[in-house]
């Protein structure tokens, strides 16, 4: 079943419902948990992607407490969020995990490694950085600027958040866009709240404000990923990053952005089963 037609699941972690999404469940050893970016719900996974992936893997995706349709409110750093993370993994029930994050998400996902590195097996880190990384703390006035051009030129913001502004951006934007658009109703998440937004703003802006880390405690088989001109997170920061995490393997693409895992959904999609298997 394609995941344009995968609806929400709900379960109680600490007195909140928290929604999620669960695809091909059995397909691998240890389930792939999804971290999403910054003011997305679950919807924002590309469809096309998420298809690739649960043909080998078994994929879990959540809305984080404030986030969609979980209750509860954004919590006020990323390292809390992160404790998050590991309840709600706890209580579906898993001890192990493959974790996946995409900017914003890459961030949490470091954290999750921080506090619970017996969680996680292997780490995916895509368009992110590390904590008190480059650009991390600015990632509040990059975001209204990159809102406010999309206003001027009425295109969803993501359009320039993720893809080049050129015309090569264009085309490969329209592609992932569409099939964004092509969910329905009946299968849709709860739209992003503004002040859940706002909140994640503030806990990104607290984590790039820190000092820089050295990245020693993440020991787990680590992929980076991301675009070779990212200016959301400056894709230098993926380059510290493979310097600082031993044995780590670096994935760039060419010509591509924030959103380079959905621009090479095939050519990304089976690097993860290479670097899962």
């Amino acid at each position: 079943m394609s995941y344009l037609r995968i609806k929400n699941e709900v379960i109680t972690v600490n007195g909140k419902k928290i929604a999620y999404r669960e695809l091909s469940k059995g397909q691998s050893k240890f389930p792939l948990v999804m971290l999403v970016h910054l003011a997305a719900n679950m919807d924002n996974w590309d469809s096309k992607l998420i298809d690739l992936l649960a043909k080998h893997q078994h994929l879990i995706l959540i809305d984080l407490p404030g986030v969609g349709a979980s209750e509860g409110r954004v919590e006020r750093s990323l390292e809390e969020t992160a404790i998050s993370v590991v309840d709600i993994v706890h209580a579906l029930g898993y001890v192990k995990i493959n974790l996946l994050g995409l900017s914003m998400g890459g961030m949490i996902a470091q954290e999750v490694v921080r506090i619970a590195p017996e969680l996680v097996n292997r780490l995916i880190l895509v368009g992110t950085g590390q904590r008190g990384g480059k650009g991390i703390d600015s990632v509040t006035s990059v975001t209204f600027a990159h809102m406010f051009h999309s206003l001027i030129k009425h295109k969803d913001m993501k359009r320039y958040i993720f893809y080049r502004d050129d015309a090569q951006g264009e085309q490969e934007a329209a592609k992932v866009l569409n099939r964004l658009n092509c969910r329905e109703r009946e299968w849709a998440d709860q739209p992003m709240k503004i002040s859940s937004f706002l909140k994640q703003l503030k806990a990104i802006k607290k984590w790039g404000s820190a000092k820089i880390d050295n990245l020693t405690f993440i020991q787990q088989p680590t992929l980076i990923v991301n675009g070779d001109q990212d200016d959301m997170v400056p894709t230098e920061n993926s380059y510290q990053m493979h310097e600082k995490i031993k044995g780590s393997k670096l994935v760039i693409y060419p010509h591509a952005g924030h959103g380079s895992l959905f621009q090479y959904a095939d050519e990304f999609a089976r690097e993860v089963q290479l670097f899962l298997s």
